[in-house]
């Protein structure tokens, strides 16, 4: 399983696994050859496209000298290109889309005994995932997703083209599979969505996704988080509800893709610089710790040096922990890709260097500032350059990274309470003895390499006071 974009494909391929778990498919050994491969792909950049159709190239002669080995392709880019993928690679043997996941197993035994290609693309929602299975490679942390599509236009984003009108999954059904989760030992979960503050329209109920906060803080979760929230929609009661609810991480993603008013314009984000700012000191006038981090394209078409100024001073103003900084990348079938004023490739490089190194200087700034702290961290495995026999690696409550000396009884998934020592660019130091130690169930599983299986759920009913 090869995911690639953003964290609703890595929640789409948990469910993927999932399915095919249950079809008696099983992960196949380091270093032997697979009987099936499925890349599941993202459209949002140029690159995306190149990664997948190189991969596919190199995956040729082993298909070739490997009979019956299949090898699926899904997600956006597969939505996005539909037959390209299979003029460009004909010896892929299914293809399927956004909409239909559930589909996998069918289309490859079909391809199987018909011994021909499968493409299964279809224009609107078969199966809501998270009514699928899912095969969980963490048993500490999870994603659970509350809605899928997207109904605003920016226009530099391919994503409501392929992952269709918003849809949300009904508040008992989402915290049905977070009490299953709990009951599994899950103690950090990332609530996905699009646009997670947008959640209740389809059910008349703008607040909802404040409540859906305060009600999944009531399942003996550790941790809550979520992501991706838009700047139009966020409101002073989902504030409220991350200041009042101790298990909702004080950790905040709210992109805002350009500082400029005249940019934000011509994307068509219904939101201005001010009103950005605005929301960011509501945030930390209630949760003074929060760590904001953002998302910004630069060189939109249009952009000139004063629009880019503008974003150099609301990135000042806004002191992000971090930041995923992109060159602008026009992507057929959106409106940008058509308009005329186009930034000359070389300025928008130029002017990437710029940001980057400013955000750089804040987050290690605010790097510094959490010297001498105690904070919480939930140990993982593998993350960080740093993370090697003699260290340990986890995130804090509010999502930054830190190292810590390895302790023979701790395991990925226990947590740990440990004083910040010091500092580097992109994550935190602890290099005394631990404060306290909590080993948990989801440490246990780790230990005996068990991945989390958990069945579909939707169900439809009322739990945690919330409404179905």
């Amino acid at each position: 399983m090869r995911t690639y974009g953003c964290q609703m494909n890595v929640h789409d391929s948990e469910r993927i696994s999932g399915l095919l778990d249950e079809a008696g498919y099983v992960p196949v050994l380091e270093g032997s050859t697979p009987d099936l491969v499925v890349f599941n792909t993202c459209a949002v950049r140029e690159n995306a496209d190149n990664k997948l159709y190189g991969n596919l190239g190199h995956l040729k002669p082993l298909k070739e000298r490997t009979p019956g080995m299949q090898i699926a392709v899904g997600g956006c880019l597969a939505q996005k290109d539909q037959g390209t993928i299979l003029d460009k690679a004909p010896y892929v043997d299914v293809v399927f889309g956004t909409h239909n996941v559930g589909s996998l197993p069918v289309l490859l035994e079909r391809a199987r005994v018909e011994q021909e290609a499968q493409v299964e693309l279809l224009e609107s929602l078969e199966v809501f995932p998270s009514t699928l299975p899912a095969r969980r490679e963490s048993p500490y942390s999870a994603w659970v997703s509350i809605s899928v599509g997207c109904d605003n236009t920016c226009t530099f984003c391919i994503v409501p083209s392929l992952r269709g009108k918003e849809e949300d999954r009904r508040p008992g059904d989402v915290l049905r599979e977070i009490e299953v989760l709990v009951e599994q030992g899950v103690l950090e979960v990332t609530l996905l969505g699009q646009n997670v503050n947008s959640y209740g329209r389809s059910f008349g109920d703008r607040e909802a996704f404040g409540k859906l906060l305060r009600a999944a803080g009531r399942t003996g979760l550790d941790r809550i988080r979520f992501t991706s929230p838009h700047p139009r929609d966020f409101t002073d009661d989902v504030i409220a509800a991350m200041a009042e609810t101790p298990a909702v991480c004080p950790s905040l993603h709210m992109p805002l893709q350009s500082g400029s008013d005249a940019v934000l314009k011509a994307m068509r984000r219904s939101y201005r610089s001010e009103r950005y700012l605005g929301i960011l000191d509501r945030v930390r006038s209630q949760i003074p710790d929060a760590a904001i981090t953002t998302d910004i394209i630069v060189g939109f078409p249009g952009e000139s040096d004063a629009d880019f100024d503008e974003t150099l001073r609301v990135v000042e103003a806004s002191r992000f922990a971090g930041a995923f900084t992109f060159q602008y990348s026009p992507r057929p079938g959106t409106p940008a890709a058509t308009y005329d004023d186009q930034v000359p490739p070389e300025v928008v490089a130029e002017r990437y260097q710029r940001l980057v190194a400013l955000q750089e200087q804040i987050t290690y700034d605010g790097m510094l500032a959490q010297v001498g702290r105690t904070v919480e961290v939930l140990l993982s495995q593998g993350e960080g350059r740093k993370d090697g026999p003699a260290q340990m690696t986890g995130r804090a409550r509010d999502n930054r990274l830190v190292h810590l000396p390895r302790e023979q009884a701790c395991r990925p998934g226990d947590l740990v309470e440990v004083a910040v020592t010091g500092a580097a660019p992109h994550y935190l130091r602890a290099d005394e003895p631990l404060l306290s130690h909590r080993r948990t169930a989801a440490g246990d599983a780790w230990a005996a390499g068990r991945a989390l299986r958990t069945p579909g759920v939707s169900l439809g009913m009322p739990s945690v006071g919330v409404p179905a």
